[in-house]
């Protein structure tokens, strides 16, 4: 008898374990575990979503006519581990051994390591060997020739010959609209609760009652059939303008274009091969752009894949790096949303109802400001992993650490995505409802982000000067005297000095 231990991010009936196994002699043992749901003080909604998922591909396994050991959170004798309630099974069915297709986290896959038999996850296109074939003997790993590679390997969007649709790589010149709030926005389709889902909610509230963000309304998919439906709305109602306006915000609009599908694909109810392959369907169609799919298929094969092949070429290293040695910890409105900038306040309210917020809002507002004020790598790594329903460590570790933070040193990114307010303001529409005003450089009244942005410079001069595309923004600074660095820096030590930082008391309790 073989034991497949599916964990929950496994949801996928092409899944390895299951396609090596024979129904016959085989048990799928599936188990909420306090361990998994408790090692960040995870969003309620993000536990709801797995948790329910979950308990809908155990009946779909069923269905399909395998046997299945299903473990709730609240059941009698849950050990609350894995491995725990992997050894109570061995014992209840009698099984020779254990198979499991690997973990996306290091910190799981060190867990198993020495008692299960372990399969590669092929679910993703670039293997942990292709991509050590890739990385070696590069002097950088930048991401856009990793995804040319994958265009290749995948046929997507390119010619018999290899060579790029429409003659270019990447359309990002074409993707960075401001968005009218005029514009017609598709509305995301939310799926009602059903009794599976809404018995998860009540433990959810329940038992994690004091953990960050909103559990109702919950309108996330938890079901393929209904993470199809998504696709196929995304595809009709959103792809076609993705591409424009996939950098923008606007108040009071959480979705704009985007897909809203990350949390289907972590999850494997979708396949990301298969997302890729409609949006491309449709370009061919003529239905959707060639910028929007374009920029749409480089976040799945490009950055999903890339990311990944990054963390474990570099783990369990990479979590501590800390480059520009940031120590501040996260302050207080990271969790409460309360903060007077508009732009925060409108990223982190969202980010607690819905458990999303799109790359630009994440990148450019959360991260930037936390990354301009100092704040520590590894408390940003851990808010953004608790926060949001996509959120992994294999995938958002990289992208906080090495991209949002520059933690890495320029490992990911060849320089800090760092901004002033002149950016937000280009891409939203946040700074004209907001107290600070954004044309103001210093003192009272001023936007924040602009006397952080200099100061950050200033502060790490001896870390960044030399980085080339830092060049410019180091010679206009060398060039403002001496009272003007000394004004930025005084209005920016002015405003961290009123802000209330995290103790611990919020990440324990929030």
């Amino acid at each position: 008898m073989i034991l497949v231990l599916v964990l929950g991010d496994q949801l996928s009936s092409s899944l390895a374990s299951l396609k090596a196994s024979d129904q016959r002699d085989a048990v799928v043992l599936m188990a909420e575990v306090m361990d998994e749901a408790s090692y960040v003080r995870h969003h309620k909604k993000k536990i709801g979503l797995i948790f329910s998922a979950m308990r809908h591909f155990a009946e779909e396994l069923r269905e399909a006519g395998w046997t299945v050991d299903y473990i709730q959170l609240d059941e009698a004798g849950n050990s609350g581990s894995l491995k725990g309630e992997a050894e109570r099974a061995l014992k209840r069915h009698d099984a020779d051994c254990i198979r499991l297709v690997e973990p996306g986290e290091w910190r799981l896959n060190a867990d198993v390591d020495g008692w299960v038999e372990v399969l590669e996850d092929d679910r993703f296109i670039c293997s942990h060997e292709r991509f050590r074939r890739w990385a070696a003997g590069r002097k950088s790993l930048r991401m856009e020739y990793f995804y040319r590679e994958m265009r290749r390997d995948t046929g997507l969007l390119v010619n018999e010959d290899g060579e790029p649709e429409g003659g270019q790589w990447n359309y990002d010149h074409d993707n960075r609209k401001a968005a009218a709030p005029d514009l017609f926005m598709p509305r995301l389709p939310a799926y009602e609760p059903d009794d599976v889902t809404r018995d998860v909610l009540d433990m959810v509230a329940d038992k994690f009652a004091g953990n960050f963000g909103d559990l109702e309304p919950f309108g996330y998919a938890v079901t393929r059939k209904d993470a199809l439906a998504a696709l196929d709305h995304f595809i009709a109602k959103a792809l076609p303008r993705f591409g424009d306006y996939q950098d923008a915000m606007l108040e009071g609009e959480d979705h704009l274009y985007h897909s809203v599908l990350s949390p289907y694909i972590n999850l494997g109810l979708l396949d990301p091969l298969e997302v890729c392959r409609r949006a491309v369907e449709a370009y061919e169609a003529g239905d959707a752009p060639l910028n929007a799919v374009e920029g749409f298929v480089r976040q799945i094969i490009g950055w999903r894949e890339y990311v990944r092949g990054l963390y474990w070429l570099k783990m369990p290293d990479y979590r501590d790096l800390n480059f520009l040695e940031a120590q501040r910890p996260l302050p207080e409105f990271y969790w409460t949303g309360e903060t007077d900038m508009a732009c925060l306040k409108a990223a982190i309210s969202q980010t607690k109802r819905l458990a999303y917020a799109h790359h630009i809002q994440r990148l450019m507002v959360t991260g930037n400001f936390a990354m301009l004020a100092g704040c520590s790598p590894q408390a940003v790594h851990e808010w953004y992993l608790a926060v949001y329903a996509d959120a992994y460590e294999w995938v958002e570790l990289p992208n906080t650490l090495g991209m949002s933070q520059f933690a890495d040193g320029g490992l990911m990114a060849s320089k800090p995505y760092a901004a002033s307010g002149n950016y937000i303001s280009k891409m939203s529409d946040h700074c004209g409802n907001c107290r600070y005003a954004v044309s103001k450089k210093t003192g009272e009244g001023a936007c924040p982000f602009n006397a952080l942005y200099w100061d950050f410079l200033a502060r790490n001069e001896d870390k960044l000067k030399d980085n080339p595309r830092m060049g410019q923004m180091y010679a206009t600074w060398n060039r403002m005297n001496g009272d003007k660095q000394r004004e930025y820096r005084d209005s920016a030590k002015a405003f961290l000095d009123r802000v209330e930082w995290d103790d611990g008391s919020w990440t324990q309790s929030a």
